[in-house]
């Protein structure tokens, strides 16, 4: 390409300049921003070193010379020596007008350059903890993210093909989209007209046989001629609904467990409204997980089942079982933790957002009532990770006018739940806060102190190793709580992925380590990488303590009678 390629070629070097002024600009008020935040609101002294900022504002200086330097070359034939690549997984600028149109091309990568350059400019900027640090982190991220050429149709090349493609269609198209979602509050993820629980998600056979103001009891039916005495009961988190366990059944941890020859029982828990927006963490464990242990064993004549928790429904678990152990019950043979926290000293970014003076806000609106909205729980979750679930529905659904594909995992991230004020309150004070779930007899709970330690059944733990809600090393403190033997199993992938890995597909990985007395970077270094699911490792585990085998029985018996099929009408009800 020759030099009118680009418009101008002095026109050219001057939007360069004008780039790098701005970055520059935005870099140093973000710099004061961030020394604020930082340290409690009050600017620090000194701000910065000021050798090192000057040669990181140097060294930006020249990254930025030689990115339009080597861009004009590029487009003019000649070789590039200098070009700024995105980080790995990052697909905003992977279509071909990114880089075969020099405008563009410049502007993609002057923009992870200013990124970087920002990213570096928190390193130097003082912090109060690591806490602090943490959540400058977290804002520079947001802000970068926000203000990616991508999303912007001014400065999207794909925004412009599509339109002149679709004669002005996708324009119209994306209009519309954003219309729709704002009449439902929330960017739509997946094509959600496709999707139906109870019809072709959340299918496996089964009958809701107990329920509550808080939760349905779900007893599903046998798959195979002998079960273990011993039935399953799963508590899943009550922050978003039960079927990620159960979406397709090809890829349900929930058939899997009956396919073991596991009676099986799970808690559905209510998306509540108003009318119960007074419940606390208590009535949790009490109507919850204690109930549905209690139901359980009735239903299926024994002193003991085995239990399992998913996240937070694990840590409820985990606390209902400390009760129980309290009051001198012990229901339980076994206990399975998955991505589950009990020691919250290093909870990831979601404690970036729980801090004294947010949790004093909740308190004050909603900790004696009211609900914490779902829509303020999935944004959270979504930004977490912005790129992939916010900004790239942006600019797919209103850029360029793209309806969302359908996938069922989607369609249950859309599907969030609220939750009860005074339940939120506690258990963000009480545990992501002050920490207090790992102490013994700190915590009083159903009005009894709970003391973890005490909880000597055998432990299956499950964590993943991209976890960005659970991380592992956090996860795997457990094993100095419990009083139990322990066994730790690290998966592969995140939170939901790592767990919701099907044995019949054999993907990824795990790994093994008996020995759980070392800390965890030395647990993973003498760890054994086994191929595939953990989901076999688990079973294996688990038949054990499964019981003597015999013969299935339907869901339900005479005192607790089939109310309706699974999956139940709890789970159908949306957050409004």
């Amino acid at each position: 390409m020759t030099q009118q390629g680009f418009g101008n070629h002095d026109a050219f070097m001057g939007s360069a300049t004008q780039f790098l002024q701005v970055g520059q600009n935005m870099a140093k008020q973000f710099m004061d921003f961030l020394a604020k935040s930082g340290n409690g609101g009050a600017p620090a002294a000194p701000v910065v070193d000021p050798q090192a900022l000057t040669a990181l504002q140097k060294q930006f200086a020249d990254q930025q010379m030689s990115l339009w330097q080597s861009v004009l070359a590029k487009h003019q034939g000649k070789p590039s020596e200098f070009t700024v690549a995105a980080e790995s997984g990052d697909r905003r600028f992977s279509a071909p007008e990114w880089r075969d149109n020099p405008i563009y091309d410049y502007l993609h990568q002057a923009y992870l350059l200013n990124t970087r350059y920002i990213r570096d400019l928190v390193e130097l900027a003082p912090a109060a903890d690591e806490k602090a640090r943490n959540r400058m982190r977290f804002v520079a991220r947001q802000i970068a993210d926000a203000m990616a050429p991508s999303n912007f149709a001014a400065t999207n090349p794909e925004f412009v093909r599509i339109a002149l493609e679709t004669k002005g269609q996708s324009i119209t198209d994306g209009i519309n989209n954003m219309l729709k979602d704002f009449e439902k509050g929330r960017i739509s993820m997946t094509d959600e007209s496709v999707f139906e629980v109870g019809r072709n998600i959340a299918t496996t056979e089964g009958a809701v046989v107990f329920e509550n103001e808080l939760m349905q009891l779900i007893q599903y039916a046998p798959l195979t001629p002998k079960v273990g005495s011993r039935p399953l009961v799963v508590i899943p988190p009550c922050i978003n609904k039960f079927y990620i366990m159960d979406l397709q059944p090809d890829n349900s941890l929930i058939r899997f467990m009956i396919e073991q020859g596991n009676t099986v029982f799970l808690v559905s828990w209510r998306n509540p409204k108003e009318q119960q927006g007074h419940l606390t963490w208590h009535d949790y464990l009490e109507h919850g997980p204690i109930t549905a242990l209690n139901v359980a064993r009735e239903i299926t004549r024994v002193k003991q089942v085995n239990a399992l928790g998913f996240c937070v429904g694990g840590t409820m678990l985990t606390s209902a079982l400390g009760v129980l152990k309290a009051r001198g019950e012990s229901p339980v043979a076994s206990l399975t933790l998955l991505t589950t926290l009990l020691d919250f000293s290093d909870t990831g970014e979601i404690g970036l957002f729980i801090d004294e003076h947010g949790l004093m806000a909740r308190e004050t609106t909603i900790g004696q009532g009211g609900l914490l909205p779902a829509r303020d729980l999935q944004n959270t979750f979504s930004f977490l990770r912005a790129n992939d679930l916010v900004w790239n529905y942006v600019t797919g659904n209103y850029l360029k006018g793209q309806k969302p594909q359908a996938f069922d995992l989607l369609y249950w991230n859309s599907d969030s739940t609220n939750l009860p004020g005074p339940f939120a309150c506690w258990y963000m004070r009480n545990l992501y806060h002050d920490n207090s779930l790992r102490v013994a007899d700190k915590l009083e709970m159903c009005g009894v102190r709970v003391d973890l330690g005490k909880l000597d059944v055998p432990v299956y733990l499950l964590a993943t190793r991209e976890d960005h809600i659970v991380p592992w090393q956090s996860a795997y403190q457990s094993t100095r709580i419990l009083g139990g033997p322990i066994r730790f199993v690290l998966g592969a992938s995140g939170h939901i992925a790592g767990v919701i890995n099907p044995a019949s597909k054999n993907k990824r990985s795990y790994w093994v380590n008996d020995d759980v007395t070392t800390e965890a970077e030395a647990w993973l270094e003498g760890a054994e990488e086994r191929k595939g699911s953990w989901w076999n490792d688990w079973a294996a585990w688990l038949k054990p303590l499964a019981g003597d085998q015999r013969a299935p029985r339907k869901p339900g018996n005479v005192k607790y009678k089939p109310i309706e099929p699974a999956p139940g009408r709890y789970v159908k009800e949306r957050a409004v």
